[in-house]
């Protein structure tokens, strides 16, 4: 278990949480801080822990073992309405039989608010997510993403110390995410609120956040920032789920200051060695954009390999190819299409080409698994 010093002014501490349904082990032995004012996202696959350990901390869920503290108070078996916390779900959970209004006002007037300071507060909130004018009409007559603004307004009015956000734009078509993703970051920056954010969806989670836990089995293999865990992921299961990835695995060895991969072909591929620990089992990675096809046998500085094209797609932005090396070894590759007016640029199934990047521009997997 890797220990994570404390940071300084934590809004959420978890320690050893561990969740357990019968046998399964939901969440495994979880240790982490999100600070103050930090969108914080819980990245991984179906069935990887991210949404119990977002339970967890709204109260919803209890944890069979560890530590939960919101702002320093132990709050591991309080129930969800005693937290400083509010949940926007997928399914936005509006009462269909309010207006917009009351919808927003409903938190507040549980809490006892009244009068002008509720119509203050309704008023910032529905400013603060572009939804000024909407606030006589009810649920049915929004859109699918105005419905979700309404939902973070209803979150955001009662002014918690956590947001926690489970999947919530997961209804939505494409390029509605892509939107709503950049307002949620907005309106995060606006407020300064701590959001928790839950996803499967890697794009979504390298558009918004400042850090990123990347969840699988029940535990965390990576936590960084969203570069760091582009650029240089440490496991297989990080390289493999954000992006895409290139893994050359062979016999390992070490040549000054390089690690060394001898592939089955014979060729031998490098990687610095400042780029992490590649252990006895690992491999040297390469993302597809890294790469650089040239002609057959064309004499480049740095990693080298000989392979055929064997499928090219044209995806507007890129072009993606598949080239396949000696001894099966199969690598993907995007390259940029600049300047190019027609297809007649590209490269072609059955075309012999050279691989080339540089070792710098790789990265390095090692042993481990789940941090």
């Amino acid at each position: 278990m890797e220990v994570i010093p404390r940071v300084a002014e934590v809004d959420v501490r978890l320690v050893n949480v561990t969740k357990k349904f019968g046998d399964a082990i939901a969440v495994d032995a979880i240790t982490l801080d999100v600070s103050d004012g930090e969108f914080f996202t819980l990245l991984g696959p179906s069935g990887c822990g991210k949404t119990t350990t977002l339970r967890m901390i709204g109260g919803f869920e209890q944890p069979t073992s560890g530590l939960i503290e919101l702002k320093g108070v132990d709050v591991t078996f309080l129930p969800a309405y005693e937290r400083d916390v509010n949940t926007v779900f997928q399914s936005y959970a509006l009462f269909p039989h309010l207006t917009i209004y009351e919808n927003v006002a409903f938190g507040l007037r549980r809490s006892g608010i009244k009068g002008d300071e509720i119509k203050r507060r309704v008023g910032e909130a529905m400013e603060l997510v572009q939804l000024v004018g909407f606030e006589k009409r009810i649920p049915a007559q929004l859109s699918g993403g105005q419905a979700q603004r309404v939902a973070l307004a209803r979150a955001l009015v009662n002014e918690p110390a956590v947001l926690l956000l489970d999947e919530p734009l997961g209804a939505l078509d494409l390029k509605l995410r892509k939107q709503m993703g950049i307002e949620l970051k907005r309106i995060q920056r606006e407020v300064g609120i701590t959001f928790i954010y839950v996803t499967h969806d890697q794009e979504e989670a390298m558009t918004m956040s400042d850090r990123i836990a990347v969840m699988n089995k029940g535990r965390y293999e990576q936590l960084a920032g969203p570069e760091t865990l582009y650029e240089r992921p440490s496991t297989r299961f990080v390289a493999g789920f954000v992006g895409a990835s290139n893994l050359l695995e062979g016999k390992i060895g070490s040549d000054g200051e390089d690690w060394t991969v001898a592939l089955p072909s014979g060729a031998v591929v490098r990687a610095p060695k400042s780029l992490g620990d590649i252990g006895s089992s690992g491999a040297i990675g390469v993302r597809p954009e890294k790469l650089t096809l040239l002609e057959p046998g064309q004499q480049s500085k740095g990693n080298t390999l000989e392979g055929t094209v064997v499928d090219t797609s044209y995806l507007g932005v890129i072009t993606q190819y598949v080239v396949e090396g000696k001894g099966g070894l199969r690598l993907l590759v995007s390259e940029q299409n600049v300047g190019r007016t027609t297809r007649s640029d590209t490269w072609r199934p059955g075309e012999q080409v050279t691989l080339t990047w540089k070792p710098e521009h790789g990265f390095v997997v090692g042993d481990a698994a789940s941090a």
